[in-house]
């Protein structure tokens, strides 16, 4: 009786590497974090920060646009989980999420100011990456508010673009024109909990 052995298959085309993926996610947030715009970016820069050869970055990502829409999204801190008991504890959870990406480093700043700056001169990157980072955020709260409205939690005349607006506003001032240093650990709490007094139902 003859014993075979095992057959192995190898999975198609080349595994992935995380560790050049993360070098060259790296390397492009440098070079913009050094000043470079978005137009004056090359996969050549990028491949000869990260320490890489341009077929690995175009094995990962078949264009610049790509990547970077790639990159940015790192820097966006993932959405929390909403308990869905209460319209303000959802609330503070998502506002937070704003506060604790205004405390991230000076260089995050730096790269989103860049990126912001050449919005008009690149639409269809920005466009992708809202889509990416920002819509699931604003569909989140405007999910949340419009079940606010409907338990009654809320102003049944509410406008929920406006409450986003303010919601979202307040924070934003505060990540990018409030006092120097870290931001306050309950300041989301305080931001809702003003703005609900005028979204809540009149009695």
């Amino acid at each position: 009786m003859t014993i075979r052995e095992p057959v192995t298959t190898r999975p198609a085309g080349r595994p992935r590497s995380e560790k050049a993926e993360k070098a060259i996610v790296e390397a492009t947030l440098d070079l913009i974090a050094d000043g470079m715009g978005i137009s004056e970016l090359s996969i050549e820069a990028i491949a000869a920060r990260a320490g890489v050869g341009k077929t690995t970055i175009y094995r990962r990502w078949s264009n610049k646009e790509d990547l970077v829409v790639d990159a940015l999204a790192t820097l966006k801190a993932p959405l929390p989980p909403l308990a869905g008991l209460s319209v303000r504890d959802d609330l503070i959870a998502l506002v937070d999420v704003i506060r604790l990406e205004g405390g991230r480093s000076t260089r995050s700043r730096c790269i989103m100011n860049v990126v912001m700056g050449e919005a008009d001169r690149h639409p269809r990157l920005t466009e992708r990456f809202f889509k990416r980072a920002v819509e699931p955020r604003r569909r989140a709260m405007e999910d949340v508010l419009a079940r606010g409205v409907a338990t009654g939690e809320l102003d049944p005349d509410l406008d929920v673009e406006v409450g986003m607006a303010l919601l979202s506003g307040a924070m934003v001032w505060y990540t990018k024109w409030g006092p120097a240093g870290d931001l306050p650990a309950d300041l989301a709490e305080r931001v809702v909990d003003r703005v609900l007094t005028g979204l809540l139902p009149r009695p």
